[in-house]
């Protein structure tokens, strides 16, 4: 066992319980607004189960001192079979009660997985590059499962919980008070431990939920293609077992101590739980010797008073279980709190078809509002023509593209299509006009097929064949035994580098946007892949608006226009003769990276 594995440590001032609000309860419980009318027929099965549960032992009382006294076959067969009928009337009250509960807590759960799934696909990149991939699927997974008690029972029990101890303390304050006051006396021994073992419960279950989400992380991480191919590569899968045994082992120590605290306070629970009829023995059997109560009532207040310790033991128990839930609930709204940085304008209007003028106007951005990444860059590009951008690696050429689609937001200064603002757009007609071709292209784990689908998704087949001749993979597709059928594999691993790029190609050929986003990725592509790759840039970016990060001569010299970046700023601005001619950062570029492409 590693150190520290199994010696679980809790400091107050490191993790601080949750204040129950009125507005966290508020929220909470708003998930149930759309169930109403079916929490209240559950309600109603409460309030029903709850008069009726006293039934029988009031029946079991008339059986004792009436019907068995006075050898009534007629009045004792009566009392039975109402007590039966009850019975069978009671459980199926239960079985309607639990389906009622379970269908709105899965439709709860639906609801929140929607809500979390849907606010995270509008998060910014700035979000997913700060947060944790297995962070992120426990959130979505285990956090939110792991609250559907609080809906499915903890509630419910509540209601039913608090009916039936009124009903019941009422019947036996009827029925005698002074037992009623003997049998309760030890009610205060149920409530006042719970506040340290929920709290103890909320601490843990905070811990184990980051050691979850720990767990998820190495998962991702190893069993990704691209991490599994690491593993195998340097020969660490002993060293992930390592890792992960050891935080596997933490979350199931943390576990067995979330199930195990508190079992003394409920082992003394228990014990006053079975004293309590033993009280209302004694002292009912001096109030029987002195004539003041019939055998009848002592057993049916025993019966009774089993019915007022379930509800009190219950809401001890839900007293925990909302404060352990607690450590989930600020989680999931921790998520759902967060901003979304990339939002529509209210009045933000829908582009239409667009020329593809684009002009970046005393543009700052940075990604921590700290250190600066672009400073004042001003450019104007023309619609249907290729802008090349060069300079060193870090100088900020993929953050100018990352900007047009808005997958960042500029902190100073603006960006224009068609002399619009793009904040003024709607993000969903403006993302419409712009394609990516990205350097390490992603394929999802489906077929050949749905992953040119996402470029249009209602394109016919005529059109996805016609695209993908365009991007030269048609040929190479019919010769797969499923051709189009055909599954890619986990990011795409069955096909080769060149064959994902022009896939991704043919998918932004589909979509036919007016603005192209391209790092050039063929400086890995063997010749002949690398030559495909260059065909089929022809048509995807024929009479297009685009930008190029370059990484080979031959497309700099077909480009329109050079941006020279350094350090966040655009250094030069020209063709390449201009720019040759001025014995600036672009010669040297061009000394030292790309004059050894020329032939």
């Amino acid at each position: 066992m590693k150190p520290g594995v199994g010696r679980l440590r809790f400091a107050d001032e490191a993790i601080e319980m949750p204040k129950v609000t009125k507005k966290m309860l508020s929220r909470i419980l708003s998930y149930y607004n759309p169930y109403w009318t079916r929490m209240l027929l559950v309600i109603g099965c409460i309030i029903v189960t709850s008069i009726l549960g006293l039934v029988p032992p009031i029946l079991i009382k008339n059986i004792i001192d009436k019907a068995l006294p006075q050898k009534d076959l007629k009045l004792l067969s009566l009392f039975i079979f109402v007590s039966i009928g009850i019975t069978i009337i009671l459980g199926l009250l239960q079985v309607a009660q639990s389906y009622l509960s379970i269908w709105i807590s899965k439709h709860i759960m639906l609801t929140m997985k929607n809500q979390m799934y849907s606010h995270l696909q509008y998060m910014s990149l700035n979000f997913y590059s700060a947060a944790k991939p297995g962070e992120i699927t426990t959130r979505l997974t285990s956090d939110i499962d792991g609250i559907q008690d609080i809906f499915n029972s903890t509630v419910v029990n509540a209601l039913s919980s608090i009916f039936v101890l009124f009903s019941t303390a009422l019947v036996l304050v009827i029925m005698n008070w002074e037992l009623a006051i003997v049998g309760m006396i030890i009610l205060p021994i149920f409530i006042f431990p719970t506040r340290k073992v929920g709290k103890l419960k909320w601490k843990i279950a905070t811990q184990s939920q980051e050691k979850i989400s720990d767990l998820n992380q190495i998962i991702q991480e190893t069993f990704s293609i691209s991490g599994a191919i690491l593993t195998k590569i340097f020969t660490k899968e002993q060293d992930e077992y390592e890792k992960f045994e050891h935080t596997n082992e933490e979350v199931v120590n943390l576990q067995i101590r979330e199930l195990v605290v508190g079992r003394w306070f409920w082992m003394t629970i228990t014990t006053f739980i079975a004293i309590g009829p033993m009280l209302i023995y004694f002292y009912g059997g001096f109030l029987f010797i002195k004539g003041e109560i019939s055998i009848g009532s002592i057993i049916a207040f025993v019966a009774l008073l089993g019915r007022l310790y379930s509800p009190v033991s219950q809401l001890s128990n839900i007293h925990i279980d909302v404060t352990r839930s607690l450590a989930l609930f600020n989680r999931i709204f921790d998520y759902l709190d967060q901003k979304q940085e990339i939002e529509d304008n209210l009045d933000a209007i829908s582009f239409g078809p667009i020329k593809g003028k684009v002009e970046f106007e005393k543009v700052h951005f940075s990604y921590n509002g700290e250190v600066k990444v672009l400073e004042d860059i001003s450019f104007s590009v023309d619609p249907g023509t290729m802008v090349a951008l060069v300079g060193p690696s870090g100088a900020g050429k993929t953050t100018i593209t990352n900007l047009i689609p808005r997958l960042y937001d500029v902190i100073d200064g603006s960006i224009k299509i068609d002399d619009m603002d793009i904040r003024n757009v709607s993000l969903e007609s403006l993302r419409k006009q712009i394609g990516i071709v990205m350097q390490e292209p992603y394929l999802f784990n489906d077929t050949i097929e749905e992953n040119l689908r996402y470029g249009k998704s209602d394109a016919t087949e005529e059109e996805i064949i016609r695209a993908c001749k365009a991007a030269y993979i048609h040929d190479f597709i019919m010769t797969l035994p499923q051709k189009y059928k055909t599954l890619v594999g986990n990011r795409g691993i069955k096909l080769s580098g060149g064959e994902k790029q022009r896939v991704s190609i043919a998918r932004v050929i589909l979509k036919n946007p007016r603005i192209i986003i391209l790092d050039e990725a063929t400086s890995s592509l063997d010749s002949v892949s690398e030559e495909y790759i260059q065909k089929a840039m022809v048509p995807l970016l024929s009479n297009r608006t685009s930008f190029v990060i370059a990484h080979r001569l031959s497309t700099v010299l077909a480009s329109d226009q050079i941006l020279v970046i350094e350090n966040g700023i655009v250094e030069e601005i020209g063709k390449h003769e201009e720019l040759i001619k001025k014995e600036g950062l672009y010669k040297q570029l061009y000394e030292t990276q790309f004059r050894s492409q020329k032939k």
